[in-house]
């Protein structure tokens, strides 16, 4: 099985195993959001965490989460998925900026091992100029994963290189109400900049 294969598996998994949680179809009448969700949440989702910042900082996500803020669990040695997945969320976020809409874009590593706080910092910042790169403790980047219900999974190494299979959702959390949606590998920039911009307006 090629890389390409083992990671779409991988994908394919983790979504089987988050659609677990994800109801795809009716809200509760008092959500202010309803016009805006593509899909509602069974039980909790999102939570505390406590990561380390491209500058060795320890931070919470309450320094974090200041404003309407986008997070994606993945790692800077990812062949093909999260530069993709992390370029489409950049242009999203440049789409809302455009739009007079401003949202914090975050880059959360589930590579601790590598993803020291300079190179996820690095990274970060070639993907646009305002995301936050958080890496940490195999605990703490643990902790953060299971309480947004991602998937990881490190392969063994071989000559010190191995892969990471992981979950690709990307996931939409405001200061105050917390997580509010996710969204999937196929939402195209200007659905993703539509929908955020829904939310943002129900504030």
């Amino acid at each position: 099985m090629n890389r390409t294969i083992a990671i779409s598996a991988a994908a394919a998994a983790a979504a089987l195993l988050l659609g677990t949680y994800f109801i795809t179809s009716g809200t509760k009448s008092d959500d202010k959001f309803a016009q805006c969700r593509s899909a509602a949440v069974a039980g909790e989702l999102g939570g505390p965490f406590e990561l380390v910042n491209a500058q060795g900082q320890t931070v919470t996500d309450k320094d974090v989460i200041t404003e309407p803020t986008l997070i994606y669990f993945g790692y800077t040695y990812c062949p093909d998925v999260c530069p993709l997945d992390v370029d489409r969320n950049a242009s999203a976020i440049e789409i809302l900026e455009e739009r007079g809409t401003m949202v914090t874009p975050v880059f959360i590593s589930i590579d601790p091992a590598r993803d020291t706080p300079e190179v996820v910092g690095e990274f970060a910042e070639v993907m646009h100029p305002r995301m936050i790169g958080l890496t940490g403790s195999a605990e703490q980047v643990k902790v953060a994963s299971m309480a947004y219900r991602t998937y990881y999974k490190a392969h063994e190494a071989v000559d010190d290189e191995y892969l990471v299979d992981h979950s690709t959702f990307s996931y939409l959390v405001m200061p105050e109400e917390g997580f509010v949606e996710y969204f999937r590998r196929e939402t195209t920039p200007e659905q993703m900049a539509d929908q955020i911009g829904c939310f943002v307006d129900q504030l």
